[in-house]
């Protein structure tokens, strides 16, 4: 009896599953009336007014206001998600906060065309782009299309990638008033942004130019080579295979191939090792004459473990009597504040505070990002449980001052410098997509006098963020997400005018030619700065 109650549960769950995601994909794709569309509009701004704590820091209320009831106005025919996302992406772009974004909704699968979905591949996902001197670029491609490195993108699905990206920039909000970011951030994240733009695809064309050889590349989405299923049989009877006996191995290599798999997952862990694109997020190599100088490079700051690497790297400084060390954050998006606090503590001889405390509108932000519209409701039923508790610890970490709110995270405390910390020249290369976290090292670096910074104007703003945590919010009707943030995030330094980012002591732009030659001139620059005070 109780087996097929199980049975006839299960049945039900999956069928009530099925009809979500019809109702859903239903709902994202059809045209949706004025009325829901102003309903949407009204609802999210709702929503920033009540938890984003610097609202009107770069727009005023009375134009922010005035750019959402315009829209509203201009608004006035049915249209389907996709359609408004794009709209409203204009408008909240305003707001002047990078963290903040809208995501269109997607098309939900059910469980089968999931596992279907999952057994295929899209290689298209092994090409990263560049935006330079109005080209976009392969930059970087793995597998098989390595020969792409530097090919130029002339046409993508019959559309100029100039007219796209052009089209993206009018949804992509920076910090502040800074415009380093849209350029930079739309060709290096030109998959995300297309899909944004037109939905889910299977296929995608691009016309590249690749020396003087002109071509088009098609890519499909694919099944994964499956070689578990080959037959017994087959393999038996061809002649030039050959059945291998598998090798059995002593204890003592047993233990050895076991140190070895764990020494290898410490390694990845502690380099931060990005297996889909067979990289590391940090790594130290010595550059220029006699290979003297240090140079770290930080892809971002949120993959793995860090306080081993950057205990073992300025060790490694200190017994090598290092006297310059390079910081490269070019295309470093940010990530936690405890390790870019955990970094600057090798970077400094004084005890330091990382950031201020942080502006929030609520005592429980945390909760209050638990409790989003979009969090499953296993959560939200967790997130209750834990409520007093959570609520209690919140509380505990805010204080109210001059009327506002004020949230102390780990890094807002007094910390002290590392008894190794790095006491010789440094300089810290920077672009658009020099952002978030990486802008606030380099801000703290900056208002320290600490470092030399080369190369162009950060996306993030020197004077702070909005980020930390967030709340996921949907719209009811058309099913677009926002993302909220709820704490304002900023070191003690401060610049004026506000809404710029950390701008250079030596500007240098790249251009696509340096790249066809393997020139990387904000680096050579510091070479040759170091060279010639030597």
């Amino acid at each position: 009896m109780f087996k097929k109650l199980l049975f006839s549960f299960i049945i039900l769950l999956l069928l009530v599953s099925c009809a979500s995601v019809e109702k859903h994909n239903q709902k994202i794709t059809q045209l949706h009336s004025v009325a829901e569309l102003h309903q949407d509009i009204d609802k999210l701004y709702t929503q920033l007014k009540r938890n984003h704590p610097h609202l009107y820091q770069f727009t005023s209320k009375e134009t922010l206001d005035f750019k959402f009831d315009s829209l509203k106005q201009a608004i006035n025919k049915p249209m389907d998600s996709r359609t408004f996302y794009k709209q409203l992406a204009a408008v909240t772009k305003y707001v002047g906060q990078g963290h903040m974004s809208l995501s269109p909704p997607s098309l939900r699968y059910t469980k089968k065309e999931r596992k279907a979905l999952n057994n295929t591949k899209f290689d298209v996902n092994n090409l990263d782009f560049e935006y330079l001197d109005n080209k976009l670029f392969v930059t970087n491609a793995r597998e098989n299309d390595t020969l792409l490195i530097n090919a130029e993108v002339l046409l993508v699905e019959n559309e100029k990638p100039q007219h796209l990206i052009n089209k993206y920039k009018k949804v992509i909000a920076s910090d502040g008033y800074n415009t380093t970011f849209h350029q930079r951030v739309a060709g290096n994240r030109f998959l995300g942004y297309y899909v944004k733009d037109k939905g889910r695809f299977d296929s995608i064309s691009f016309k590249f130019r690749n020396a003087d050889s002109t071509f088009v590349k098609q890519y499909k989405r694919v099944l994964k080579k499956d070689t578990t299923n080959v037959k017994k049989d087959s393999i038996s009877t061809d002649s030039t295979l050959k059945k291998q006996k598998k090798i059995k191995l002593t204890k003592t290599e047993k233990k050895a191939k076991k140190l070895e798999r764990k020494a290898k997952k410490k390694h990845n862990s502690k380099y931060g090792y990005i297996a889909s694109r067979d990289e590391y997020t940090r790594n130290l190599n010595f550059v220029g004459k006699d290979s003297a100088v240090a140079l770290l490079k930080i892809r971002g700051f949120s993959n793995n473990k860090y306080k081993d690497f950057y205990d073992e790297t300025f060790k490694t400084l200190d017994s090598l009597k290092t006297e310059a060390l390079i910081i490269d954050l070019r295309n470093n998006f940010g990530g936690r504040l405890r390790e870019i606090t955990y970094l600057y503590s090798y970077l400094t001889d004084e005890n330091f505070v990382m950031i201020n405390p942080s502006e929030v509108n609520t005592r429980t932000p945390v909760l209050k990002s638990m409790m989003s519209n979009t969090t499953p409701n296993s959560l939200k039923v967790l997130g209750g449980i834990l409520a007093p508790v959570l609520a209690t610890l919140e509380v505990f970490k805010t204080n109210k001052k001059d009327g506002k709110l004020y949230y102390n995270f780990k890094s807002s405390k007094e910390q002290e410098a590392n008894p190794l910390n790095f006491k010789g020249k440094v300089y810290v290369l920077i672009n658009g997509n020099s952002f978030s976290a990486s802008s606030v090292l380099s801000t703290k670096l900056r208002g320290a006098n600490r470092a030399t910074f080369v190369g162009e104007e950060t996306g993030g703003a020197f004077n702070g963020t909005v980020a930390g945590m967030y709340k996921i919010y949907e719209t009811p009707n058309t099913k677009v997400r926002a993302r909220i943030g709820l704490a304002h995030i900023d070191a003690p330094n401060k610049v004026s005018p506000d809404g710029y980012g950390i701008k250079p002591d030596v500007e240098i732009i790249p251009t696509y030619q340096d790249r066809l030659n393997n020139i990387d001139p904000e680096l050579e620059w510091v070479l040759e700065d170091l060279e010639a005070k030597h």
